[in-house]
């Protein structure tokens, strides 16, 4: 079980690691054997190291990311939140906007085991 604030602190830290682009905050916020589930219709990100280069991945075309969650919730051991993020492309300076839905299942020691993002892209600003 996790409770609403834990659930609430979980996605503010995972927030920060994103617009910080700080690898290791990124990965303590997973299991070693994570999935991340980015596309429904693609094969998951799993482990630490996939993890970690997935967001190295992004430091190269991103800055400027702005995270914000419009609303969380909490069931059992499931965070689900709906939120918002918008960062300028490094390769052209324009902004790009998402937002989306995600569900977050923690596992027993405070850390995501499974989580899967279904997002909705903003035409894109140019530079």
């Amino acid at each position: 079980m996790i409770d609403y604030s834990t659930g609430g602190e979980l996605l503010e830290a995972y927030g920060h690691a994103w617009s910080t682009f700080d690898g290791e905050a990124w990965v303590a916020l997973f299991t070693e054997d994570a999935e991340y589930h980015g596309d429904p219709f693609a094969e998951p990100i799993v482990g630490h190291n996939a993890l970690r280069a997935f967001l190295l991945e992004s430091a190269e075309t991103q800055r400027d990311v702005d995270f914000a969650v419009e609303r969380h919730w909490v069931s059992g051991s499931t965070v689900l939140a709906a939120w918002h993020a918008s960062w300028m492309r490094r390769t052209d300076g324009g902004i790009s906007r998402v937002s989306s839905f995600m569900t977050a299942e923690v596992a027993s020691d405070g850390r995501i085991h499974r989580l899967h993002e279904w997002r909705m892209m903003a035409p894109t600003s140019a530079g």
